[in-house]
């Protein structure tokens, strides 16, 4: 069993409040806008970091993410990167790799808006974990935590960590 700690849109911030909510996570996972350098030197100095670089994040977040990651997490094939669009409305680059690859569990950023929606055309998955920055339109920093065992994506719990101002 995982236990995975979701983050998105930090835009160069980290809430303190993050490492009581991820203190018992395995892995940080962020979905892009990270913003500086510094927010993957301190996730990583905390957890094991896996991301994905924004349409915000310059050259040197670019040099040690991808725009896409593909991966295995336990049994789960995940497909993670920032700009997705959502289940009916995904990019078209997305919707091809998608039939392509078949993951069970697609991750994106980018909306600042929290959504977790079960996509049937592709019988997966598909998770925005909002924003965690204090950058943007969203009333309220989110985050996620959920557990993967096997094949299951399971013990899925979303976290407000307060007002974004």
């Amino acid at each position: 069993m995982k236990n995975i700690g979701l983050i998105s849109d930090t835009h160069g911030f980290i809430d303190p409040k993050i490492y009581k909510y991820f203190k018992n996570v395995d892995e940080i996972w962020h979905a892009g806008d990270i913003g500086t350098l510094d927010v993957i030197d301190e996730l990583r100095a905390f957890k094991p970091l896996r991301g994905v670089y924004g349409n915000i994040d310059g050259s040197e977040i670019r040099r040690e993410f991808k725009e896409i990651s593909r991966f295995k997490c336990e049994n789960v094939n995940v497909l993670m990167t920032h700009i997705g669009g959502r289940p009916g409305k995904y990019y078209k680059n997305i919707e091809r790799i998608l039939k392509e690859e078949n993951p069970n569990l697609f991750i994106c950023g980018h909306s600042h808006i929290l959504l977790v929606k079960m996509d049937p055309k592709y019988n997966m998955l598909w998770i925005n974990p909002g924003a965690s920055g204090y950058k943007g339109f969203h009333k309220k920093k989110t985050i996620i935590r959920f557990s993967i065992t096997k094949d299951k994506i399971h013990n899925l719990e979303v976290i407000e960590m307060g007002k974004r101002i």
